[in-house]
């Protein structure tokens, strides 16, 4: 299995003119995405709330968390984002490819549009 990496702009809102280069590593089976505090400082991203968090050996870690507007080759969307501590990496979650309407693909380890599906209402 390959690592995928992606680099994505990080706001505040989609607004906002101040921004940060993120190098995300791709976790598709993670929920939500984690930025470093110190780049969420920088752009006035503040917490809003605490969540715990099971890591994949078990371990239960408690982080703030707020939302940030994420932007990968001109296509953006909103997303809670896990606020990073010390030691922690960036890491891109489903709810944020979602946002992005994005999917990884598992074999190539590239990052594709999703097919948007609708489903037809019964009047």
């Amino acid at each position: 299995m390959g690592i995928t990496n992606a680099i994505l702009k990080v706001r505040e809102h989609r607004k906002s003119e101040k921004f940060a280069d993120v190098n995300f590593f791709v976790d598709s089976g993670a929920v939500y995405s984690l930025v470093p505090g110190k780049i969420l400082d920088q752009l006035d991203i503040e917490p809003y709330k605490e969540m715990s968090f099971s890591l994949a050996d078990g371990t239960v870690l408690k982080r703030k968390v707020c939302s940030a507007y994420f932007e990968l080759e001109g296509e953006g969307g909103p997303a809670p984002v896990v606020y990073g501590e010390e030691g922690d990496e960036p890491l891109l979650g489903a709810t944020t490819l979602e946002s992005l309407g994005l999917v990884l693909n598992p074999f190539t380890r590239t990052l594709h549009p999703m097919r948007m599906l609708m489903a037809k209402l019964k009047p």
